[in-house]
């Protein structure tokens, strides 16, 4: 609900602010931010992210926390505040705690292998998969699990995300069987083979 005085303070600036792109966002301890022209670079724990800022913001860092605020006004304005806002937050959530994906392979003989930064995966096709991780993404398979189970880890929100979905993509899950790489917790809509349906029908 917006206030008496933000109301005040929108008009006597005649800028538009986002409902959440005004809230600063609090560094964690260990985390720093770093601004230079138009680029931020946020350092943590888990790593170090540099991203060129959206235009038509402006970016301040101050007491463990940093602030967005738009530079333009109407509703694009608040738009690319709200949006900087969450790319920020992500890179703060990335060095501090990490992002992390989890595929599960489901097929007879499918399965996954690390060797160094490269994935591969047998997938139901004549030859392994050889996929090559990117920079800053780990990948865990645990033992246990006899190779079904892909646990990506890594700082980046939007490499991840990529990451997980061209693992996912090289065999989605089938509609006949769920066979392929799906997310974890994935809900998969299986639908009834002909003999089924022929079956069904008698």
């Amino acid at each position: 609900m917006t206030t008496q005085a933000q109301t005040t303070q929108g008009r006597e600036d005649g800028l538009r602010y986002s409902r959440v792109g005004k809230r600063p966002i609090l560094l964690p301890k260990g985390v720093t931010a770093t601004l230079k022209d138009q680029t931020i670079e946020v350092k943590g724990p888990k790593g170090t992210l540099v991203r060129r800022l959206p235009p038509n913001v402006s970016v301040k860092t101050e007491g463990g926390s940093v602030a967005v605020s738009p530079a333009i006004t109407g509703r694009d304005g608040a738009r690319f505040q709200g949006l900087a806002r969450a790319l920020i937050a992500g890179m703060v959530t990335g060095v501090a705690e990490g992002y992390t994906k989890t595929l599960q392979l489901v097929g007879t003989g499918y399965r996954a292998e690390v060797k160094g930064q490269v994935l591969q995966l047998s997938l139901g096709f004549s030859h392994p998969i050889a996929f090559p991780l990117p920079q800053g993404v780990k990948c865990e398979i645990p033992g246990d699990s006899k190779g079904t189970i892909v646990i990506l880890t890594g700082s980046d929100k939007e490499v991840m995300g990529q990451t997980a979905a061209k693992i996912r993509g090289f065999r989605p899950p089938e509609p006949y069987g769920g066979k392929g790489a799906r997310y974890q917790g994935e809900k998969v809509r299986e639908k009834a083979g002909k003999a089924a349906k022929a079956g069904g029908g008698k």
